[in-house]
């Protein structure tokens, strides 16, 4: 068993050193995870809203935040001004989260204090962990202050953990960020490591026996509960029965003991699920040059395309994420009406959407892994050309609508699709023309028969004034935005009864009016669709309605 080796940052270091040009596929982290050979790496950012504010000051206070300022964050609870979060300084003079601020001010006056901001936390954190999946695509958040990476299929492009977690320390410290890390078996397990080993690990099973009963991660009350018991360390409550430790503390301090000892796993919530199809290239020297980068792309993309053709698979959405030597992360994205592996089309669809930037790929100082993934791919098989090129014009059709959505949006090139419902205005839906459905035939008319509905309806539907011979008959005139129109002919009614078994979501007729609808036309030969809305047993006076109207 590999030891943990937790790291503190306390000072600034150089740049983390260039990695050998290795290209890597992640396809074997599921295999050797599910092997029992999990690795797990947890980042604590024991001060992450301070180095957050040290390194973007807010620029309404005209503050410079020199590294021997001392300041803190607060918030309002219970009417009275608490610390929720402290720098290294403050914490230096015994300032802590939770002190009431004039305490806080009591012991040091020239403390500086700022208003808790719990979303730019997040959003910087989850920069954080964008900015990991260098990495392994395994990374989660660990709120509030930290980061899990699952480094099982990752180990080996640094020979050893060690160096692993000794890159990621080198990167943070070159941003300003102070942390921990603990290497372990389980996730559980490095987050308690991370936070409460005080010395360099050699042993992980003894580690954590030695960790206290704090590192469960249970509710204040049941921490305390287990110290009055005797209970301080892991260690000690290891020994102990499970069937009494749940009788009287709980069901949940045995499920955190057993994932702290390895007996039992937890998976992680991935920022994103990884890619079935991925490929990657890391460069000792970054690279400066935006062309030269995307021409790397269109190498990583053959590389993908094979790994598709030994899948029998075709790629719906390709993902190239270029980043950078300073920790920035772009992220450009296409996606294709049918599944694809042809690399020039792909590298085609990436040059369009490179062009359609507002900002170009700044690369900065330079990028030092750019990677393609494919994290939507279906069965692609041979297709067989027709004597009169249908295939070919389809896929010309397919290629047209994929540029127009790469370059226009993905929303402003939408396609129709049918919906099995017998509401008219619920019996088709907009979607992106790029966007996977499966196929289902549009209802057709019986030949030589007229359209039973019309090319265009209102939404909503337009009231009407109709006059009947008869109260539930056929219309004999009706007006319409101020004009009246003589019925000539008609056919109906159609009874159309309202989806009673949805009207609880709200996404049908509330009202569970039956409608009954008439295809009529007037003197002037135009044809028009309207509606009853409600029998007279359902309703005392039911209105009409205009729905669309025909060709």
């Amino acid at each position: 068993m590999r030891p943990a080796r937790p790291c503190l940052t306390l000072n600034c270091f150089a740049d983390a050193p260039a990695l050998p040009d290795r290209a890597g596929e992640w396809s074997g982290i599921v295999t050797d995870a599910c092997s029992g050979n999990r690795r797990c790496l947890a980042i604590w950012f024991p001060f992450l809203p301070a180095d957050r504010l040290r390194r973007n000051p807010p620029k309404s206070s005209g503050l410079a935040l020199e590294a021997e300022t001392p300041f803190a964050f607060v918030e309002k609870v219970k009417g009275a001004l608490r610390l929720t979060a402290v720098d290294r300084q403050a914490q230096a003079f015994g300032l802590v989260p939770g002190l009431a601020l004039a305490d806080a001010r009591a012991r040091m006056p020239e403390l500086l204090v700022f208003d808790a901001d719990d979303h730019a936390d997040r959003d910087w954190l989850e920069h954080l962990a964008e900015s990991c999946l260098r990495y392994t695509p395994m990374v989660a958040v660990d709120a509030p202050d930290g980061l899990i990476l699952d480094i099982t299929g990752a180990i080996h492009l640094f020979d050893e953990e060690a160096d692993l977690a000794e890159d990621v320390e080198k990167r943070c410290a070159a941003i300003g960020m102070t942390m921990r890390s603990a290497t372990a078996a389980t996730p559980g397990a490095a987050h308690a490591l991370a936070r409460y080993a005080d010395r360099p690990i050699k042993d992980e099973i003894a580690a954590i026996r030695q960790l206290p009963v704090a590192a469960l991660g249970l509710e204040p009350e049941a921490t305390q509960s287990l110290v009055r018991a005797g209970l301080k360390t892991i260690g000690d409550l290891a020994v102990r029965p499970m069937a009494g430790i749940a009788a009287r503390f709980g069901g949940d301090a045995v499920g955190a003991l057993r994932h702290l000892l390895g007996e039992i796993d937890r998976p992680i919530a991935p920022i994103r699920p990884p890619a079935p199809v991925m490929a990657e290239r890391r460069f000792a020297e970054p690279v400066a040059r935006t062309e030269y980068a995307l021409t790397v792309l269109g190498e990583l993309a053959v590389e993908a395309a094979r790994q598709l053709e030994g899948r029998h698979c075709g790629g719906r959405r390709f993902e190239a994420s270029f980043f950078r030597s300073d920790g920035q992360v772009r992220t450009l994205a296409v996606e294709t009406s049918r599944p694809t592996r042809d690399p020039a089309d792909i590298m085609r669809l990436m040059r369009e959407r490179v062009e359609g930037l507002g900002d170009p790929i700044d690369p900065g100082f330079g990028f030092d892994l750019i990677r393609i993934g494919v994290p939507v791919i279906e069965k692609l098989a041979a297709a067989q050309i027709g004597l009169e090129g249908e295939a070919a014009k389809d896929a010309e059709v397919a290629a047209l609508i994929d540029r127009l959505s790469t370059r226009l949006g993905r929303g402003r090139v939408r396609k129709l699709v049918p919906l099995d419902t017998h509401i008219p205005e619920q019996a088709q839906l907009a979607l992106p023309a790029v966007e996977a459905r499966a196929p289902a035939a549009w209802p057709m008319a019986a030949p030589g028969e007229p359209p039973s509905r019309p090319l265009h309806l209102f939404d909503p539907p337009q009231a009407i004034e109709v006059m009947a011979e008869v109260p539930d008959g056929p219309p004999y005139r009706f007006r319409w935005r101020r004009s009246l129109h003589e019925v000539r002919r008609f056919e109906g009614p159609e009874r159309i009864a309202s989806e009673w078994w949805k009207r609880k979501d709200g996404a049908v007729d509330r009202a569970g009016l039956t409608r009954d609808y008439y295809r009529v036309e007037d003197a002037r030969g135009r044809r028009f669709w309207i509606f009853r809305h409600g029998l007279y047993e359902e309703k005392p006076d039911p209105r009409w309605y205009l729905h669309g109207l025909f060709a």
